[in-house]
């Protein structure tokens, strides 16, 4: 695949400078996350002033702070799909021990899991499998230019990924997806399990799989450190004014642009136009200003670990157990469960446990098991399509939400989207 294509949008504009205390900027960026930082330096690359709002005290402490970590380019299967039929019944009685749904009858969570149910067919599969790769291809691309660009580290690797399976039939249904994936250009092989074993030898600990699906340039990084690293990009480079321990309160809309007031503080932000990425909390952001936004929580968890004796060096998915296996410089951060319609983002110990017992069973020596940290859980803002909604939502007010497990995945090419609808608008009015 051609890394050597600048991203969309072009060209660079000037190095803007840090706006003045009150003075308006172009474009507030409301959330810090993989998304937002993406998105504002999309949009200052391209000479806007930007100001980037969030609430905690610093970048990447949401959803994009422990994530799996695979940059998971070619692997952006929706998540609605027809064989979820005869797996839901035990969903729904908490039987598959990785993958939970927690009903309830809120009315958001019905329209949803409607909304849901309704994709899974195989022709909206494709359909929306097929707009994930789209953006896939185009965040890969933002990505290597971002690099390219800005080379800091983020424990950036492109160690190629694969996809166990431990039943044929679902081997099966992966290869017939896998021809969407090479006709979107990516370079996918089904493999039996001894070639698999052949790639990455720490697989010979794996037990009985059938085979794998691999796609040796997918890539790996640090969704915290890249948050981290980019903010300093953005702030020297390109004069970001970011604010951070702002809670964002309802925005005023006016006809010159928005004013941005914090809970509890007198500051507030003014801005021509807004970019909404709040992950799992902008339904309840957007809907003071009359915007739905279809979205439910996958509370997810992870870990990290030192190293094991045979820790695999290729990025691995035990699709049996949902367990993501990723190395990270000289850690093993894993990852694994879904439990949807979820909105507690606190640890919870036995689950932790299980996820640390399923992947010691899965890879014994993938890592020092018994010194992991103490274990993360974040909240996936899930679409009842499993496609971001990218686009203009009112004549000041745009969306880059809904990415669901694929937030640091989509997060480059989604900056790039939204940041050249911004610019149009600019550009109409002026």
């Amino acid at each position: 695949m051609d890394h050597s294509r600048s991203a969309k949008g072009e060209p660079r504009a000037r190095s803007a400078k840090a706006p003045q205390e009150d003075a308006p900027v172009d474009v507030a960026v409301l959330g810090a996350g993989v998304v937002g930082l993406c998105t504002a330096y999309a949009l200052a690359r391209r000479g806007l002033r930007v100001a980037l709002v969030e609430r905690a005290g610093e970048p990447g402490r949401g959803t994009s702070f422990a994530n799996g970590a695979q940059l998971s380019f070619a692997y952006t299967d929706a998540l609605a799909q027809p064989s979820l039929w005869r797996k839901l019944p035990g969903m729904l009685a908490g039987l598959d021990p990785a993958f939970r749904v927690r009903p309830s009858l809120d009315p958001e969570f019905l329209r949803w899991g409607l909304a849901f149910l309704r994709n899974c067919t195989a022709a909206r599969f494709s359909r929306q499998t097929w707009a994930a790769l789209e953006l896939g291809v185009e965040s890969q691309v933002a990505l290597a230019d971002l690099r390219a660009r800005h080379p800091f580290a983020f424990n950036h690797a492109r160690p190629g990924k694969m996809h166990l399976f431990r039943d044929g039939a679902a081997l099966a249904r992966a290869e017939e997806v896998s021809h969407m994936k090479r006709e979107a250009g990516f370079e996918q092989h089904v493999v039996g399990a001894a070639q698999a074993r052949e790639i990455e030898p720490a697989l010979a600990e794996a037990g009985d799989f059938v085979g794998a699906l691999w796609t040796p340039e997918e890539e790996v990084g640090d969704p915290y450190l890249f948050c981290r690293g980019l903010l300093e990009v953005l702030t020297r480079e390109y004069g970001v004014a970011a604010q951070f321990n702002f809670a964002a309160g309802a925005p005023l809309v006016s006809a010159d642009g928005v004013a941005i007031p914090a809970r509890g503080s007198p500051r507030t932000i003014r801005a021509r136009r807004m970019v909404v990425c709040l992950g799992i909390d902008a339904p309840d952001y957007l809907s003071s200003l009359g915007i739905r936004a279809a979205i439910q929580p996958m509370k997810g968890y992870s870990f990290t670990a030192p190293l094991g004796a045979h820790a695999p060096h290729v990025s691995l998915t035990d699709t049996a157990r949902k367990i993501v296996f990723c190395r990270l410089g000289e850690t093993m951060r894993i990852a694994g469960l879904a439990e949807l319609g979820v909105h507690d983002a606190a640890v919870d110990p036995a689950r932790l446990r299980a996820l640390v017992e399923g992947a010691r069973a899965g890879l014994p020596q993938a890592a020092r098991y018994d010194e992991a940290g103490q274990g993360w859980a974040g909240l996936r803002p899930m679409r009842p399509d499993s496609v971001p909604e990218v686009r203009r939502a009112g004549e000041r007010i745009f969306l880059n939400i809904g990415h669901g497990m694929l937030g640091w995945t989509f997060a480059a090419g989604c900056g790039e989207r939204v940041a050249g609808q911004v610019l149009a608008a600019t550009r109409e009015t002026q």
